[in-house]
């Protein structure tokens, strides 16, 4: 008998312990490291110029004063009226190859490896300036991503990956489109797999710190990869919450009763 009640006791232990805290499950703490304002410590935006990588889809339009003779440069749409937006844009935009190049008609091969939109639409312009067109012909040249897309695996509502019509999305918007963390996912500890021009880093967000939006991976860029990790507690498998884990707790001491009864009886 004193070793069943020992064992429950144990037991009672480790489910309770393994209950989920709720400070876990709360985005945007104040930690103890900003004062009582509005905005803690003024927090500000960062995000510096995103740099154009291997792989990356470009959209680029081109507009003169004489619409016709900059045609060839713009894309016709002339696809499948029944593809999606990510799909349109893959087959009617400039993917960047290995090398760092794409590939513009009357223009050739134009390396774009590191620039900014903003860069290559001046780059652009001015090689079509200095090869095709004089300053009259008012050029125009606008140069965006085709979409922001990335990864979300792990304990996220939906894993897989996504794409985003927008320049500038941060971690809680792009997690926002691919469902909530559940209360088994560590908001605590949130990888980010980047990719850069030496290869892939991986970076780690505290999401329930308000800290986060100082960090320099606060905005996600294209081609990353969101892993949300479990936590211990999913794989234990108790109780997630305190009244989950009573129950818990309850079912198992029934068992052992029931048990207990038979026992005595034989």
């Amino acid at each position: 008998m004193k070793r069943i009640k020992l064992l429950i006791i144990v037991l009672s232990c480790v489910i309770v312990s393994s209950c989920i805290p709720h400070k876990d499950t709360i985005y945007l703490q104040d930690k103890g490291s900003s004062i009582n304002d509005t905005i803690p410590n003024n927090l500000s935006e960062v995000q510096k110029p995103y740099r154009v990588q291997v792989n990356d889809i470009l959209n680029i339009r081109v507009k003169a004063l004489d619409q016709e003779t900059v045609t060839i440069l713009n894309p016709t749409g002339e696809g499948n009226l029944n593809a999606s937006s990510a799909e349109r844009a893959f087959f009617d935009g400039f993917t960047v190859d290995v090398h760092g190049n794409i590939r513009i008609p009357t223009l050739g091969y134009l390396n774009v490896l590191g620039f900014t939109t903003e860069e290559i639409e001046k780059i652009i312009e001015k090689k079509l300036l200095d090869e095709q067109f004089k300053e009259t012909a008012n050029i125009f040249v606008t140069v965006k991503l085709a979409g922001l897309r990335y990864t979300a695996n792990g304990e996220v509502g939906r894993p897989g990956s996504n794409v985003l019509f927008t320049e500038r999305v941060n971690i809680f918007e792009a997690i926002a489109n691919v469902g909530e963390i559940p209360i088994t996912g560590n908001k605590k500890d949130v990888k980010i797999i980047r990719q850069y021009p030496q290869g892939q880093k991986i970076h780690s967000l505290d999401l329930t710190d308000v800290n986060v939006m100082k960090s320099p991976y606060y905005y996600i860029q294209p081609n990353d990869i969101i892993y949300v990790q479990p936590l211990k507690q999913k794989s234990i498998g108790t109780g997630e919450t305190a009244v989950s884990s009573i129950t818990t707790i309850a079912s198992i001491l029934s068992l052992l009763t029931t048990g207990i009864l038979l026992y005595s009886r034989l």
